[in-house]
């Protein structure tokens, strides 16, 4: 299972820093249309990305998935840190802005953010298998500009802001929750169809 999940997990946690490289250069609604070149590309390779795979998960052996999956994305995530930390430096200030403003939210909001951006990638992501993509390019602008929290852009947010501000404690608590949120997200249309 790790050989054919691991590598695009990997690759998917790069095609989202792409996306969140290009909304922390351009900003604003540009920067969040633009960031959905990294979820389209994810959709037509058909890689492994957390909060495309969490709603759709079945069985008892999926969620062993759902975490090479999910540390596949962060690698992804950190190789991309790694090099853009480097070469394009004025991506770190407002990488450190979003951290800070999760930080400031707390792990409680950021958790309940995390729902509406996991509600929306899952149906984004079920419209993109029946061939509509119109869905899957609204839907990243609409989760960015609503100010939801996408644990796998967050992972790249996070690990590009300077390694002080990354260290606080707090940091991995904010996570945790938004990678929960999502996973509560991703499964809401679906846990709520089965009452």
């Amino acid at each position: 299972m790790m050989k054919k999940i691991f590598p695009p997990a990997i690759l998917a946690g790069i095609c989202i820093s792409i996306g969140c490289v290009v909304n922390l250069r351009v900003g604003g609604v540009a920067g969040a249309v633009l960031f959905a070149f990294g979820l389209t590309t994810v959709v037509y390779y058909g890689l492994k990305l957390y909060t495309g795979t969490a709603g759709f998960i079945r069985r008892k052996g999926d969620w062993g998935m759902l975490t090479v999956v999910l540390a596949g994305n962060i690698v992804g995530c950190l190789l991309s840190a790694l090099l853009i930390g480097y070469a394009q430096p004025d991506c770190v200030e407002p990488a450190a802005k979003i951290l800070t403003g999760r930080l400031a939210k707390g792990p409680m909001a950021c958790f309940l953010l995390a729902i509406g951006c996991g509600f929306i990638m899952t149906t984004a992501v079920e419209f993109a298998r029946k061939g509509k993509m119109l869905p899957l390019l609204l839907g990243v602008p609409v989760f960015i500009l609503c100010g939801f929290a996408h644990s796998i852009a967050d992972a790249f947010y996070f690990l590009v802001s300077p390694a002080d501000q990354l260290l606080q404690p707090m940091v991995l608590m904010v996570y945790v929750c938004e990678v929960l949120g999502n996973f509560v997200g991703c499964n809401l249309y679906r846990w709520t169809m089965m009452l």
